[in-house]
């Protein structure tokens, strides 16, 4: 049995589990339509962060930090398998090369379509980025919602998580952390 088929079958199984009748007119086809949204949600699985970057990579001489803000993401908490969303910010200092910027915005969005938990998906994204690249530092910060703590739980609306992972300069170099955090934290700005 394929992937999808086995998904339909067990999402009939969770509609039954849960009192609804998986025949009736409005539930025909969500077992359907649940195995087609899991392949893309969950899309990063076969998906390889170096490969997303290194046909992308160009020799440069800059050494100024290059930031990538406000990159949505979605993602599905590995504990209730419930959606969080919000922002990536990502910065880094190149070392003798760039990647190409939409790049860091694919990269993010392979690490988020995977089970997750936030602190895990602002680590992947660091790493991925010291590695393909090797620059001089990374940083990166996501603020995200998360279903789980509005929709059930605590049930608290609009309640924010930020995570932040820094590498070299950014960790070691107060200035660098300091530009980068008042880049990201300046509202308007550039916005088009």
């Amino acid at each position: 049995m394929d992937k999808d088929k086995k998904i339909e079958e067990l999402v009939g199984e969770v509609l039954v589990q849960i009192g609804e009748d998986p025949k009736r007119e409005g539930l025909v086809k969500t077992p359907y339509r649940v195995a087609k949204a899991y392949d893309y949600i969950f899309g990063g699985y076969d998906k390889d962060p170096k490969e997303a970057l290194g046909d992308a990579l160009f020799e440069s001489s800059s050494s100024e930090m290059v930031v990538v803000r406000d990159i949505e993401f979605y993602s599905m908490c590995e504990h209730h398998i419930l959606p969080f969303f919000g922002r990536v910010h990502v910065a880094y200092i190149p070392n003798g090369k760039v990647v190409g910027l939409s790049k860091i915005p694919r990269v993010v969005d392979i690490f988020a379509r995977r089970l997750q938990i936030q602190e895990k998906l602002t680590e992947q994204i660091a790493d991925a980025l010291m590695e393909a690249i090797n620059p001089k530092g990374v940083g990166v910060v996501i603020s995200a919602r998360h279903m789980c703590m509005e929709m059930r739980g605590v049930e608290k609306m609009h309640a924010s998580t930020t995570t932040s992972s820094l590498r070299g300069l950014f960790l070691k170099d107060a200035k660098t952390r300091e530009e980068f955090y008042s880049i990201i934290n300046t509202h308007g700005g550039n916005r088009f």
